[in-house]
């Protein structure tokens, strides 16, 4: 069984949704992970386990501060951290059981080991060599790092040590105001560490829409996390388990210093290619170092194709599946695509915040006329009865055909609720055909409508 018509390395989103998909479409198909267990970054340390965490601490959150006014009387619950993280493990490990289950009923084999492609149509893990047809590199990213932060996982951490600390930090640092931060960040400060953020940039969550970004803030802010922004990390000493953070402030050079039991690096992800020998084989790559494809996922190599965080694009879960069952469906013969300016992107702390399309100021900058449909969540009868009420729907619309170009909502929610709006784009919709379509009562999603009924006459409880 060493012939295959697809040899995909690496079992992350990407890479294990490309192989289902393959096997769907009857390709004989293998996947490498060098791993113990599949689901690639996402599963195993990324995803899922955060968002374990993050519903159990905003569990913790709604008793220390709604159960009472609820009429839910009572002590507090405590925090047992050790079962906290055996919860968080057991989450994980059911679906990346689920993942071995799909192999398995798809008959996909699984070839446990680390990947070398020495020639293209081969593939070598450990002493063995297989034969494909097609290679897909679905190989994911690896945390990026920055002078002068040397992580050793235990003080000073990347995403992956911060999902498995000995025990909850008196004091945090997060460096880095990018959706990895401010997640974990804000699990911890539900736990009860004082949380500190240091962004080099003058705003949180880079490239987002300058509203959403203001209110986030803000509302982190009376959260109790703090903010340094602007501020370039000098580096970071460690000394009996303690850490102190250097920065320079941008806008006079002033330098200053931070204490903290644990410090988070969360700077951003790179690609990871690293032993595969692509250099070797040719393979053409960008200088961030991501593998250049074409529109179909080929490599300027034939026969080797890339998907997922090792390409250009957004560094998604979603955007890898995407791209993994579109490449299965080229390889099979047929003429997939993907929409790349309709990938949802979302932030889940609470309240959560989502986008998609395109921003205010991508809009101004391309000189597109444009209109604005907003809507508060303090004005939606469901929100106010769950204490969810802060946050809003933003829905952009071209000013000529009402055609809906983006989506922005902070709010209860508002992972779920982008997809009304990520459909209706997909369709080409118009803002009125939102305002038009009968939305449930009492929903969060009522908040979309309204927001869409503002691109026109005006929203109805505003």
């Amino acid at each position: 069984m060493s012939t295959y018509d697809v040899i995909i390395i690496g079992s992350g989103p990407g890479g294990y949704v490309g192989a289902i998909r393959c096997a769907q479409l009857g390709l004989k198909t293998a996947v490498v992970e060098g791993r113990e267990t599949l689901g690639g970054t996402c599963l195993n340390v990324g995803c899922i386990p955060s968002k374990a965490l993050l519903h159990a601490s905003h569990m913790l959150h709604e008793a220390e501060h709604n159960f009472a006014a609820m009429g839910l009387k009572g002590k507090s619950p405590s925090v047992d951290w050790k079962q906290m993280l055996a919860y968080k493990d057991d989450v994980i490990g059911q679906n990346t059981k689920g993942i071995e289950f799909l192999f398995k009923k798809n008959k996909i084999d699984w070839i446990k080991g680390w990947a070398t492609i020495p020639e293209p149509g081969k593939v070598k893990v450990g002493d063995t060599t297989y034969d494909a047809k097609n290679i897909v590199i679905a190989t994911g990213s690896e945390v990026s790092d920055l002078k002068g932060v040397e992580v050793d996982e235990k003080t000073v951490v990347s995403s992956t040590g911060a999902l498995e600390l000995a025990k909850i930090p008196k004091k945090l640092v997060v460096i880095g105001a990018g959706v990895i931060g401010l997640e974990l960040g804000s699990v911890y400060k539900r736990l009860g560490s004082e949380v500190t953020v240091i962004e080099f940039l003058d705003a949180i969550t880079p490239g987002m829409d300058a509203e959403v970004q203001k209110v986030f803030q803000r509302t982190l802010k009376k959260q109790g996390l703090e903010f340094i922004m602007g501020a370039a990390v000098q580096g970071v000493t460690t000394k009996g388990g303690k850490a102190t953070v250097t920065y320079k402030l941008r806008k006079d050079d002033s330098e200053a210093t931070v204490d903290a039991d644990t410090v988070l690096l969360a700077t951003g992800r790179r690609p990871y290619t690293d032993g595969l020998g692509l250099e070797a084989l040719g393979v053409a790559m960008s200088e961030r170092g991501q593998i250049k494809t074409d529109d179909h996922y080929a490599t300027n190599i034939k026969g080797i194709y890339a998907i997922g965080d090792a390409i250009d694009g957004p560094m998604l879960a979603h955007k890898a599946e995407d791209e993994g069952m579109a490449c299965a469906e080229g390889l099979a013969g047929q003429k997939p695509h993907v929409n790349y300016g309709v990938i949802p992107g979302v932030i889940y702390t609470h309240p959560e915040v989502a986008t998609v399309g395109q921003t205010e100021e991508q809009l101004k900058d391309a000189g597109r006329a444009y209109k604005v449909g907003k809507f508060s969540f303090m004005g939606n009868g469901r929100a106010k009865a769950n204490f969810a009420g802060d946050g809003f729907v933003k829905i952009l619309a071209d000013k000529e055909t009402d055609r809906i170009l983006g989506a922005h909502i902070i709010g209860p929610m508002a992972g779920d609720l982008i997809h009304e709006i990520c459909v209706a784009m997909e369709f080409g919709a118009a803002a009125e055909d939102l305002a038009r379509t009968c939305h449930a009562h009492p929903t969060y999603s009522e908040a979309v409508r309204e927001a869409a009924l503002a691109c026109g006459d005006g929203a109805i409880h505003a």
